[in-house]
């Protein structure tokens, strides 16, 4: 699931957080509204990603704020070190 380049950059950015604001996400990204939606609910549906609603503190609009999961820094972790031991020319 992560290694399709949206998604392995939405793992990148809450893998250094505890958790990000949607509009956050979206914004570093540079993508619609529906394609940041549609990562993040691939993310969530396999458990590497949670989300969490709650107000904003200068509005009473409710946020959408995404963290990941142990199991998505786990998944993710080992992604990045298979992608190193590729770039490093390790033989499987």
């Amino acid at each position: 699931m992560i290694h399709e380049p949206m998604r392995l950059r939405i793992c990148g950015m809450l893998s250094v957080t505890e958790d990000l604001s949607f509009a956050a996400i979206r914004d570093t990204l540079c993508i619609n509204d529906a394609a940041c939606s549609k990562h993040l609910k691939t993310l969530i549906d396999c458990g590497y990603v949670v989300v969490d609603k709650r107000k904003a503190a200068d509005s009473e609009h409710l946020v959408r704020w995404y963290a990941m999961t142990s199991s998505g820094h786990a998944a993710f972790d080992a992604h990045i070190a298979e992608l190193k031991r590729i770039a490093a020319g390790i033989a499987s």
